[in-house]
């Protein structure tokens, strides 16, 4: 199993923002560093019977139960490519451990924090609704992912 633990940034001067950035199906996004526990790679995941569409599955980390989740079908995006190699960013809510599969993870970037900007309205809804808000890079779109947004089924799709 390969995995990478991230340094967590003590602080960001300027008021910046830090983000580890990843891509679903050619969309750049980025999810907040200090909520990333571990960066994957392909990992085994077990299907859990009659679990919803967006629930992968799960997988063991270092002897954890994390549930997978499958952002190109929470986010109501084609599926990838068979045979295509995913990896999955963990992150934590409220005490638990979730795996997102993602095609790539990109790099980490520090923004700054007055370039950050809420959804426009042109924002594709499937985005809009997991999102906080967006920064414009060099003519790419950073939608940067709502974690507690991503992660409630209370409202299914």
């Amino acid at each position: 199993m390969t995995t990478a633990t991230l340094e967590r940034p003590e602080t960001v001067s300027h008021g910046g923002e830090v983000y580890v950035t990843l891509s679903v199906a050619g969309q750049l996004c980025g999810v907040p560093v200090l909520g990333v526990r571990d960066i994957l790679a392909e990992q085994p995941i077990t299907r859990i019977p009659l679990s919803p569409p967006d629930i992968a599955g799960s997988l063991n980390l270092r002897g954890r139960i994390v549930t997978a989740i499958d952002l190109r079908t929470r986010l109501t995006l084609p599926p990838c490519e068979d045979g295509s190699k995913r990896m999955s960013v963990v992150v934590e809510q409220s005490g638990e451990l979730y795996a997102l599969l993602v095609d790539q993870v990109a790099e980490i970037m520090s923004l700054d924090g007055d370039l950050f900007e809420r959804n426009p309205p042109t924002l594709e809804q499937h985005w809009a609704r997991f999102s906080s808000g967006i920064y414009r890079l060099d003519g790419r779109l950073l939608v940067i992912l709502d974690i507690a947004r991503l992660l409630d089924f209370s409202n299914a799709n």
